[in-house]
């Protein structure tokens, strides 16, 4: 169990990253900014059709991303990205929740009302995609089409703040979302009462990554509950089932059935494990339990190195230009707070976490680093890859264990401080 001295700690680092994410400002580059214009879509899509000459193609990206990152800003431009506020604003309703402080509860609705003006115009309900063109290897998703990987994100964050406010206003909100998950994405049938559902609302969507499914059980289940609406949870176990039924005999999930993406990485990972402890947390449900039961085993067997810290790939579908991988990091000790005392493992694997993240990647100005390359670090900080995700997953901690310690008379001095917004 994580002691008092790290849950200290971690209140600190959460401080310094306020304070630096009041003076970066809300935009940032990405992960993908390589790929983001024409030509970076023009190079992955050649890759994907012909990898020999697409190689040769992405290379300068390739070479850049390991060992000049901070070119990023020579390939596209800072943008917002939903799935980065919407962890914001979790972030600090957890904030909000555990102090009791107004001014974390701003911040979260500032957030929330953000959401609501970057939503996918073209839709009737409300869902986010990117706001880039992303390439992949079944062509390009245009900027605005909505995602069932982020959706869920947005969805609870809703759900949070109304936790807290219990302002009406929201609810039509989160009911528009479940809407749309329930409604847009394509069911595929893989088995009796089983069922893969589309990354996208296109309706060729080819189904069968499985973090998707993942996904949107988790999002229709906690609506179903929330919203008193049985159909959510109809589709919802079809979902669960399809998890459920594609994981491996070895615990591990690839990221998807394709027969082609079979590699088995870090936070991918981590998404279909919480996912499914989300889904047995509010439901009870055995099987999730039992998947998760033998996905930990696999996964605190595999996903870390000799030291306990985590690594990207145990079956790894390319060759890798990094060591380490904050989304890694920040997926980590979310799953182990969720799970925390189911595994005596994970639960020692996330005190090892945390302070390689308060020791070696936070930087002097509050944020963290976002890569560590085979030479050096990429430093780029990135709202979306994984600054935001790493926030929630602290504040997450921070409200989870002061809970278990101020039950159990632990003293802990740490105390929040003003937040500013900068949009």
């Amino acid at each position: 169990m994580i002691g008092p001295n790290e849950i200290e700690k971690s209140g600190a680092a959460i401080l310094r990253f306020i304070e630096w994410l009041g003076r970066f400002g809300e935009l940032s580059f990405d992960h993908q900014s390589y790929y983001a214009s024409d030509f970076g879509r023009s190079a992955k899509a050649l890759y994907y059709r012909r990898p020999l000459l697409g190689t040769i193609a992405v290379a300068p990206m390739v070479l850049s991303e390991a060992f000049v990152p901070t070119a990023r800003k020579l390939f596209w431009k800072p943008q917002r990205f939903p799935i980065a506020d919407a962890h914001y604003a979790m972030g600090f309703a957890f904030l909000a929740q555990t102090f009791e402080a107004d001014n974390y509860y701003q911040r979260a609705v500032h957030f929330l009302e953000v959401l609501q003006e970057t939503r996918c115009r073209n839709y009737e309900d409300f869902c986010w995609g990117y706001p880039f063109n992303w390439e992949t290897r079944n062509g390009t998703l245009k900027e605005g089409t909505p995602l069932i990987t982020t959706q869920p994100y947005v969805y609870e964050a809703f759900s949070e703040v109304y936790a807290l406010d219990a302002n009406p206003k929201w609810l039509p909100i989160m009911r528009s979302i479940a809407e749309h998950a329930f409604k847009s994405y394509r069911d595929l049938e893989t088995g009796p009462d089983s069922a893969s559902c589309g990354y996208t609302p296109a309706p060729d969507d080819p189904c069968g990554v499985i973090n998707a499914s993942a996904y949107r059980a988790f999002l229709l289940t906690k609506a179903g509950i929330e919203l008193s609406d049985p159909r959510y949870l109809e589709v919802a176990n079809r979902n669960i089932n399809f998890v459920l039924g594609s994981q491996n005999a070895d615990g591990s999930w690839y990221y998807s059935i394709d027969g082609t993406r079979d590699f088995v990485d870090h936070f991918h990972t981590c998404f279909v494990l919480k996912a499914l402890a989300k889904i047995q947390n509010r439901t009870g449900n055995s099987q999730c339990g039992r998947a998760i039961e033998r996905g930990v085993a696999y996964y605190v067997k595999n996903l870390f190195d000799r030291e306990g810290l985590p690594v990207p790939f145990s079956r790894a579908p390319r060759l890798t230009v990094y060591r380490r991988e904050l989304y890694d990091y920040a997926e980590c000790v979310n799953l182990a707070v969720l799970l925390q005392g189911r595994s005596p493992d994970l639960d020692r694997i996330l005190t090892g976490v945390v302070i390689d993240l308060l020791e070696r990647w936070q930087k002097a100005d509050g944020s963290f680093r976002a890569r560590e390359l085979l030479v050096g670090w990429d430093n780029v900080p990135m709202h979306r890859w994984a600054q935001s995700q790493l926030f929630r997953s602290f504040c997450f901690l921070l409200s989870r264990n002061l809970k278990n310690q101020q039950a159990r008379n632990v003293g802990v001095t740490f105390q929040p401080v003003e937040s500013k917004v900068t949009s």
